[in-house]
């Protein structure tokens, strides 16, 4: 059984991390999304409540989990028998970092990157951007699964 993960802040999840989920969830046995834990950054969304948005937002994808961690993700890989890192890439700039990632990466573990590029509908969304239009009311309903504007709603009194 392959599993692999998916990492991010997911502060929010987006259409476009969704994307790269089900893709990924179509290729691997089992996917594991880890919101990576970052204590020095305070989000938007507490670790708990992005596992819970996730989580709704992939109810039908049964080979797909949701987990946390704090630390380096090489580390959570080598705890938890998975094969490979899993990444979306929407622009050249973001392959730039993430080989170097990657890279790193291997070195460090052996464990692999399998780099999925975004999908032309999505290549311009970025939790931060969906984040300041919705903090200013504007409609962000096509960027994110209706959980997450609810929830962005209910943060902020909109």
């Amino acid at each position: 059984m392959t599993r692999v993960v998916c990492p991010g802040s997911f502060d929010p999840v987006t259409n476009g991390h969704l994307d790269i989920i089900t893709r990924a969830s179509y290729l691997f046995d089992e996917v594991v999304v880890v919101v990576l834990v970052n204590e020095s950054k305070k989000g938007l969304f507490d670790t708990e409540e992005r596992i819970d948005l996730i989580r709704r937002s992939l109810r039908e994808r049964p080979n797909v989990t949701v987990d946390s961690y704090a630390g380096l993700l090489v580390d959570y890989c080598a705890q938890n028998d998975v094969a490979a890192i899993v990444k979306g890439l929407r622009a050249v700039s973001d392959f730039d970092y993430e080989l170097q990632m990657a890279q790193m990466n291997g070195n460090l573990t052996g464990v692999d990157t399998v780099f999925i590029p975004t999908a032309p509908d999505y290549m311009f969304i970025a939790s931060s951007l969906v984040k300041e239009v919705a903090r200013h009311g504007g409609d962000v309903a096509d960027l994110v699964p209706p959980v997450v504007l609810n929830a962005l709603d209910r943060k902020f009194g909109h």
